[in-house]
């Protein structure tokens, strides 16, 4: 029988990506695992063809042998040996293949293709999440941030040998980082397995940080929060994260910003919006009221009489200042007329005198209630 094709195997299209490649495969293992399936036999199978897919679908060089010559790549259809593409011997198809190209055109192209060691590695990027008040990111802040990370090895100065001597050259590749065995009619190029394709070798490993140059310590930083910053605001401190391997640069500090929410302001960009309760007579009559602004200060605000719930009024340059200049927002009051509750007898008493000389008070009641009995009256036609 036939063997099915690696992408419909995985389902997904032939285009797909490093990343939706093992999504799709985690997903599809997750489902076939025979753990899961001891009442379904043919899971198993399943199975092993969904990893066998994917061990050739993740490595880029099989996945562009497979790409060109399917299934023939791996199964002998091209002259290879006939091994299953999981296996040491299929293949390293495509290396194998690009490496008669090297051999034929590398001197006369000016060198190897991807030949030499690699660099000393370098640190890893490190992500730290910081929390501040709206108040905090409306003035901007000073803050001290203890970050734990692995900082370079100064007993061996980030060399990873004792007393900071310098590493050797690899005895297996010569310093290359990478060896070559021969498969047959073709050469293949691996990765050194002595310097892991460093090209040195530590002969007396530092006994601080046990050859890799780093050591792991909490650090104290003091970051600059600019005025503005809302949540999902990233800051970039260079050369700030992870020491790199055996002396190699370091990684970033990136510190993602999220501002608390507030008990009395709500943000909308540079904005702010502040919902402010209002006696019913303050909204009949008219007065004045005063609010809180976000600096800390009061404004006083003239409720216009005949005000109703949701009406607003902006205080303009109240708001957040913006992250890269051009001023400040705006600052919206919303009212909120409350209904008395409570009341006493002698109010409710003057309420109800009121409602009956108020008939020419509510507009919007008496429109609405206008239409709904036109309403009424059309349907009974």
């Amino acid at each position: 029988m036939s063997k099915r094709d690696y992408y419909d195997v995985l389902g997904v299209a032939k285009g797909a990506s490093a990343e939706e490649l093992k999504k799709a495969y985690r997903a599809k293992a997750k489902e076939l695992h025979p753990d899961r399936n001891k009442d379904k036999p043919e899971a198993e199978a399943q199975f092993k063809e969904v990893n066998e897919a994917y061990e050739v679908l993740k490595d880029a060089d099989k996945k562009a042998a497979y790409d060109r010559f399917g299934h023939a790549a791996f199964d002998g259809g091209m002259g290879g040996g006939g091994h299953h593409p999981g296996g040491r011997g299929n293949a390293d198809f495509a290396s194998a293949f690009s490496d008669v190209f090297d051999d034929l055109f590398g001197d006369f192209m000016g060198g190897q293709r991807g030949g030499g060691r690699q660099r000393a590695a370098r640190g890893s990027d490190l992500r730290y999440n910081l929390r501040v008040t709206l108040e905090e990111a409306y003035a901007g802040l000073q803050k001290t941030i203890t970050v734990p990370s692995s900082v370079q090895c100064t007993a061996c100065n980030g060399s990873g040998a004792e007393g900071g001597a310098e590493p050797t050259t690899c005895p297996t590749c010569s310093g290359m980082g990478k060896v070559r065995a021969q498969q047959g009619f073709f050469t293949v190029e691996r990765t050194c397995p002595t310097c892991s394709g460093l090209g040195q070798i530590i002969k007396n490993p530092c006994k601080s940080c046990g050859g890799a140059g780093r050591v792991q310590k909490e650090r104290a930083l003091s970051v600059n929060i600019p005025a503005g910053v809302e949540t999902g605001t990233r800051i970039r401190l260079a050369g700030e994260g992870e020491a790199g391997l055996r002396g190699g640069p370091p990684g970033d500090l990136y510190i993602f910003i999220e501002v608390k929410k507030h008990e009395i302001f709500e943000r909308e960009a540079n904005n702010l919006y502040c919902r402010v309760p209002v006696s019913m007579a303050t909204a009949a009559l008219g007065g004045d009221i005063e609010v809180p602004t976000i600096d800390g200060g009061r404004s006083r605000v003239k409720i216009p009489a005949g005000s109703q719930s949701g009406n607003q009024m902006r205080l303009r340059g109240k708001g957040m200042p913006g992250l890269r200049g051009g001023g400040h927002g705006d600052m919206f009051i919303e009212l909120a007329v409350e209904t008395p509750v409570n009341l006493t007898a002698r109010q409710k008493e003057l309420l109800k005198e009121f409602e009956e000389l108020s008939e020419d008070n509510n507009p919007e009641s008496h429109s609405f209630f206008k239409s709904v009995k036109s309403f009424w009256d059309s349907m009974k036609g």
